[in-house]
């Protein structure tokens, strides 16, 4: 039998792109790269990172499931690897009915680090239960192709057992191990005050049904150089664009809006890269809300960090870490950040930091992972080739009318109208040629011959 000693291992993995792949702000934003929520790629980078080893290739294979590449997929790669977050929600349930048509016609291991299911803070499992079958039917999928599956918290792991299994491992989330088995963070001893730098986050959700809204601007009128960070694309294309058309454009209560004064300061980011995110975060002194991975995002950079619970995902894994945190429904209105910073008390989260990261590892190796920080150069590879990278800075609010931030934005605008006119030209060539039936429309004609995407652009003005 020939050697195998030099195999490379290819492993497929699910994310919105790769963390070397530098996209440009409108690309990002009209492509939306990180398949809605940047928070997505805190975690998918750091199972990128976590994985590429010498013996091993990562290659992303981009959020969406295409059961026809399943053939391509055992043929290409060795294994696939779909980190997720709060997967187990009625709104991701169609999603992860094609993830399991997928994995099922796959013929090599599938590994799922940190899934989680998503439900109320009091962890009742009863609007989960009409999805249970798909989910069912999901586990038992990749248990067909796994050792175990991994889970973000205590309550995700009760919420399956429940249903029977028993592979079932703990593990949190990729993103809390970017760093490997250390997490350090700063703790001045010092009060917050007017002249600190505090980062706030939160959810569309957060504000519309809890009083987030309010807290932030009592922070806003207390801190001068509080600064909101969002994550959602629609937040990022307020930003850039002032693009209104999306339904979360009529909750103005939220810093990414245009009637937010917030906006109007320039103190609002979404960054479409997790490097320069934590990059900035390294600057600030405190970062809080409700929002799971823009605080992660902060602890990775060493910023002290709380979150505010509103819902399982984000308190089951602040159990699981040890992160400060508080219930968003018990918090004031007018809850000072500097009340939540003195009482952080961030011992419990670095001292069992190294037996969560083992508990981790363990989990790569009983489903046959190598990882970087065991069988390679602990990351530095990877992060010696994200320095060489220029990286577009975070998204900032549209508040000028000047060239030089227009600019920018008009030559993406002409450089798509010169594409799809190109596009047009092709299309009505093939439509030219074409041999169907006279009688048939020229939109059934333009649907037929080219596909759906295309038949708004054909479609007669009226």
């Amino acid at each position: 039998m020939a050697s195998n000693v030099n195999h490379v291992k290819r492993i497929l993995l699910r994310s919105g792109k790769s963390p070397y792949d530098v996209v440009p702000v409108e690309r990002a934003l009209h492509e939306d790269v990180f398949a809605t929520n940047s928070g997505n790629l805190i975690f998918s980078d750091a199972a990128h990172k976590i994985l590429e080893t010498p013996r091993s290739e990562v290659v992303s294979n981009g959020i969406a499931t295409r059961v026809a590449d399943a053939d391509r997929i055992n043929s290409e790669y060795d294994v696939f690897v779909i980190p997720l977050a709060n997967a187990f929600r009625p709104s991701f349930e169609r999603q992860l009915e094609r993830l399991t048509q997928l994995i099922s016609k796959l013929k090599i291991p599938v590994v799922v680090p940190g899934v989680g299911a998503q439900t109320g803070v009091n962890y009742s499992a009863d609007r989960l239960k009409p999805m249970q079958p798909t989910v069912h039917a999901f586990v038992s999928a990749v248990l067909d192709h796994s050792a175990s599956i991994g889970v973000r918290g205590e309550f995700t792991e009760r919420y399956l057992r429940d249903m029977g299994f028993r592979d079932v491992d703990v593990i949190g989330c990729p993103s809390m191990f970017l760093n490997g088995s250390r997490i350090d963070i700063r703790e001045s001893g010092r009060a917050l005050g007017p002249t600190s730098r505090i980062a706030v986050n939160g959810s569309h959700d957060a504000v519309r049904k809890h009083k987030l809204g309010k807290i932030i601007n009592r922070a806003h009128a207390r801190y001068p150089h509080l600064r909101f960070i969002g994550q959602n694309i629609s937040e990022a294309r307020q930003l850039h664009w002032r693009d209104l058309s999306h339904q979360n454009a009529s909750l103005t209560d939220i810093p990414t809006h245009p009637d937010h004064p917030m906006y109007g300061e320039d103190k609002v980011r979404v960054y479409i890269d997790p490097v320069t995110w934590m990059d900035d975060l390294r600057g600030f002194d405190f970062s809080f809300g409700s929002r799971i991975h823009g605080n992660i995002a902060a602890l990775l950079a060493g910023t002290p960090a709380t979150v505010l619970c509103g819902d399982s995902r984000t308190l089951e894994l602040c159990r699981y870490f040890d992160i400060p945190h508080r219930m968003l429904a018990k918090a004031p209105f007018d809850l000072d950040p500097a009340d939540l910073c003195a009482e952080a008390d961030f011992g419990p989260l670095m001292r069992g930091h190294r037996e969560r990261f083992d508990r981790f590892m363990n989990f790569l190796d009983k489903n046959g992972l190598e990882n970087t920080f065991t069988h390679g150069d602990s990351g530095a590879a990877f992060e010696a080739r994200i320095s060489t990278l220029a990286y577009p800075p975070g998204v900032r609010p549209w508040v000028g009318a000047d060239a030089s931030t227009m600019g920018a934005r008009l030559n993406w605008l002409q450089s798509q109208l010169t594409d799809l006119t190109d596009q047009n030209t092709q299309l009505q060539r093939k439509l030219a040629k074409s041999t169907l039936p006279v009688q048939r429309s020229t939109y059934q004609r333009a649907r037929s011959v080219v596909g759906r995407p295309i038949k708004r652009a054909l479609r007669p003005s009226r």
